[in-house]
């Protein structure tokens, strides 16, 4: 059967700005095509991860609720007694009836940013299993293998890089669209009404996904690049430089040795007692931390002090954290949330956002849509770009691009200053920087390839 092919293989022309605007949207697109695709598929399935975790580890997860509950230093002791070879770190206590008590250990083998997690049913004490959390969310292990996979393939830090080049180049992407998408529109307005080519109904599906994603993508990628290996560290010292950092809890109320000063050589203190939790959870309620999840953070070494922190990333966002004495209960410390800089809030929300938490299902709903709309975009692209290969020509080809010269045709005040924005931002962002200049390099060889094979086939006519 036949396939119903364009009336053209040729690439649209386009004068001026638009062209150069063109080609780099053509390029870029395909560049950083696959990346975004990776990275809205697996970013789909991350954003539906709490309904399934909920399903899958109901076991360890949810308990029967009970009439009485016991101390959390008893849930700590069963936890200890079901994994006596981890070293205990930190406690979740049940944050509603009918969840169970997280006790989390350090042990050998785990991961960075990896605990070992003991549940414990806060009404009987009964141990319900053991699985690795990993990070500050506490993801179990579904959700931390779609984590890794969306952030990393699944490769560790070097897979890393293919995240951040979709973030460094989709806002660039999006961005480039919706100027040709605003020069389209005013250019058909300027047209006598005539049919649309099956081109240019394929042009106008693409803009128009690309206008409602527009600002959600812009989102993504800003929110990517805060925790992106390379961009992220220009992130964090620009915050840093700006006094926009998130505030670290620091102990201001007393001294890890108060008590000694001037008796010679006291004895240290020793190590943290488990028995002392309710005590620790109990001065940091007293203080204002009325979240219903907190972790209640052992110390780090002995006379430290212990740390009650609330891990609440829906909204309203509650992470406000206490350093309390183990000896008195007197607090030491404390870090709230109303008192970050507005950046540092922005950040939190943002990040928390990305991640589907901040505002429950509308959130997730929110994400699987952006994550649809780019997909779509992403195949709707290539499509236009195979739908442009030669008809005529055998084997396997693909579409032709846009024309090379276009900066020739831009106004020069416009390409000297996108060659200066480029540099800075790629300065700023490494990765884009160092594939933007990769491209150009790529572009120039061919350039250089086809303008040979051009000649040498008129030096063969001629001669």
């Amino acid at each position: 059967m036949a396939t119903q092919t364009e009336p053209t293989s040729s690439p649209p022309r386009a004068s001026g700005w638009r062209g150069l605007f063109l080609r780099l949207h053509f390029y870029a697109g395909v560049l950083v095509g696959p990346f975004v695709l990776i990275a809205a598929l697996t970013g789909v399935l991350y954003a539906a991860t709490p309904q399934m975790e909920s399903w899958i580890y109901a076991d360890q997860l949810r308990a029967p609720v009970g009439l009485n509950q016991v101390s959390l230093a008893d849930q700590v002791k069963a936890a200890q007694a079901a994994n006596p070879g981890g070293d205990l770190v930190a406690v979740r206590p049940a944050p509603e009836p009918g969840d169970t008590t997280r006790v989390l250990f350090s042990e050998d083998g785990l991961g960075e940013s990896e605990r070992r997690a003991v549940f414990v049913d806060p009404a009987t004490a009964q141990v319900r299993g053991d699985l690795v959390a990993y990070g500050s969310s506490g993801a179990l292990p579904l959700r931390t293998t779609l984590d890794q996979l969306h952030r990393n393939l699944l490769l560790g830090e070097p897979g890393r890089l293919y995240s951040e080049l979709a973030a460094s180049w989709l806002w660039v992407v999006a961005l480039g669209g919706l100027v040709l998408w605003v020069s389209r529109r005013r250019a058909r307005r300027n047209e006598a009404a005539k049919t649309e080519s099956a081109r240019g109904k394929s042009v106008r599906r693409h803009g128009s996904v690309g206008l409602w994603v527009l600002l959600g993508a812009l989102f993504l990628s800003a929110t990517g690049l805060t925790w992106s290996a390379y961009a992220g560290e220009n992130v964090s010292a620009l915050r840093e430089s700006l006094g926009w950092a998130t505030p670290a809890l620091k102990v201001t109320g007393g001294d890890e040795h108060a008590g000694h000063a001037g008796h010679g050589e006291a004895p240290a203190p020793g190590p943290a007692r488990p028995e002392s939790v309710d005590a620790m959870l109990a001065s940091a309620r007293a203080a204002g931390i009325d979240a219903p999840s907190v972790e209640i953070g052992l110390p780090t070494k002995p006379g430290a002090p212990w740390q009650v922190a609330e891990v609440e990333r829906g909204w309203p966002t509650q992470v406000d954290a206490v350093a309390v004495d183990g000896t008195t209960g007197q607090i030491l410390g404390e870090v709230r949330f109303a008192d970050y800089p507005l950046m540092a809030k922005l950040a939190r929300w943002g990040i928390d956002a990305h991640m589907g938490v901040l505002f429950g299902w509308p959130n997730q709903i929110a994400l699987l849509l952006l994550g649809g709309g780019l997909v779509t975009l992403v195949v709707l692209g290539y499509r236009m770009w195979w739908r442009r290969r030669p008809t005529r020509a055998t084997g396997l080809t693909f579409g032709r691009p846009i024309p090379r010269g276009q900066w020739r045709k831009a106004p020069p005040a416009l390409v000297a200053g996108l060659v200066v924005l480029a540099a800075a931002i790629g300065w700023f962002v490494p990765l884009f920087g160092i594939s933007l200049l990769a491209f150009l390099v790529i572009d120039l060889l061919l350039g250089l390839r086809s303008g040979r094979g051009s000649k040498a086939e008129s030096t063969d006519v001629t001669g």
